[in-house]
């Protein structure tokens, strides 16, 4: 079965938009025929216009904005479908939006909005769909897409800290990168002619130079196969479970970069926490709804079994305890929220203190790369220099002694 956008005009005369479920574009056209609808367009979903391999990505910005809007339209009086309706016309996603569409069509059938949104997993994750089962269980709608708002714009604030203060190390590296390959093709070759009708005797450096510039104009493909084929394999072993083990050791004990991973996953643990269980998500579901979030191995495995020792009675602050990984702030914080019963307040202010630690954390990275950066291009310079002008040096020391 494929799914088709459309857009028709009903036996009023009004437009309408949706999704629709079919073997084919002229099963789907059938379909909306038989219903009563002048079909005005049909376009597969799985086309380059409605996703497929260039379905675009729903980011955490994405869904903040659309879930205060439509909280905004649900608290005017407007109803569920008509809300969706009036949504999708005006989100810029394409992915997104046919989602809404999709998830409009489900609820005129009958269903519910959490099992609408549900269709569409890729887009809508977890928390959203949870929180909104539980906003239509309780009658609170409105309030739980008020709280998924603020979790979605600090997600969103997190994530752009972490890739912000990644930024400037990527851009100085790709630049240094540029250099050397412009100075190894266009600048060495000239020295190397040199160095031929002098006859010389090369040291061992200028030698090396010599050959990675020669490697890299003539077998410049060997190199692009070389790392193709590299990132592959990194990425398949990613996915092995020593891979996985290993990578994930790494991300939280590199200097700098694992201090920074340890508290972007603290204050995403404690600020999902926190939003779930004030929408009335009890905590076995909530502590396993974060697990999946968590992307470090360690830390998700951890949360994992926090939660079959919390399905035990056990309190969460225990389990948190006992991950070695987690500072024991957390467990202690925790700790006081589960004594003092208002773990949801006190998740909150966790979260907010992490966020300042992130904060921290990438200032420091930024601070501490900027000046290693810099004498990882000296050395470069210098090995450069010291290879090209070694033997300059050493002809003319050679005719003054002379």
């Amino acid at each position: 079965m494929a799914v088709f956008n459309y857009k028709v005009i009903d036996r009023n005369g009004k437009s309408k938009k949706g999704t629709i479920d079919a073997a084919n574009r002229d099963g789907a056209e059938k379909k909306l025929k038989a219903e009563g609808y002048s079909v005005m367009s049909l376009t597969e979903q799985s086309s380059p216009l409605g996703g497929g391999m260039f379905k675009k990505k729903v980011k955490s910005r994405d869904l903040g904005v659309f879930c205060k809007q439509f909280s905004a339209v649900l608290k005017a009086g407007v109803t569920v479908i008509a809300a969706l309706e009036l949504m999708g016309d005006q989100l810029e996603n394409k992915t997104l939006r046919a989602a809404i569409y999709s998830a409009r069509s489900y609820i005129e059938k009958g269903g519910t909005l959490a099992d609408a949104l549900r269709v569409n997993p890729d887009v809508f994750p977890p928390i959203m769909i949870n929180m909104v089962a539980a906003g239509e269980m309780s009658g609170n709608l409105e309030v739980c897409l008020d709280r998924l708002v603020e979790h979605f714009d600090k997600d969103n604030a997190l994530s752009s800290k972490i890739k912000g203060a990644m930024t400037y190390p990527i851009v100085v590296l790709i630049v240094m990168i540029i250099v050397v390959i412009v100075v190894m093709v266009a600048v060495i070759p000239n020295f190397e002619s040199m160095f031929a009708e002098m006859g010389a005797d090369l040291p061992l450096p200028t030698k090396i130079m010599m050959a990675a510039s020669d490697f890299l104009i003539h077998k410049w493909w060997l190199l692009i196969i070389i790392i193709v084929a590299l990132i592959f394999g990194i990425k398949f072993f990613k996915k092995t479970e020593p891979g996985a083990q290993l990578f994930a050791n790494i991300g939280l004990k590199a200097p700098i970069f694992g201090n920074l991973n340890i508290k972007s996953a603290c204050s995403r643990f404690a600020r999902t926490m926190s939003t779930l269980m004030a929408s009335g998500i009890s905590m076995i579901d909530a502590v396993e709804q974060v697990a999946r979030m968590m992307d470090n191995k360690i830390i998700r495995e951890g949360l994992l079994d926090a939660k079959t020792q919390v399905a035990k009675g056990v309190p969460l602050s225990k389990p948190l305890k006992d991950m070695e990984m987690l500072p024991q702030m957390l467990s202690a914080m925790t700790k006081i929220g589960e004594e003092t019963g208002d773990i949801e307040e006190m998740l909150s202010k966790v979260a907010d203190y992490y966020d300042e630690e992130v904060d921290a954390a990438t200032n420091a990275l930024t601070a501490a790369m900027e000046p290693m950066i810099m004498v990882i291009l000296a050395l470069i310079v210098g090995m450069i220099v010291a290879a090209v002008y070694g033997p300059i040096i050493s002809m003319y020391d050679a005719m003054d002694s002379v």
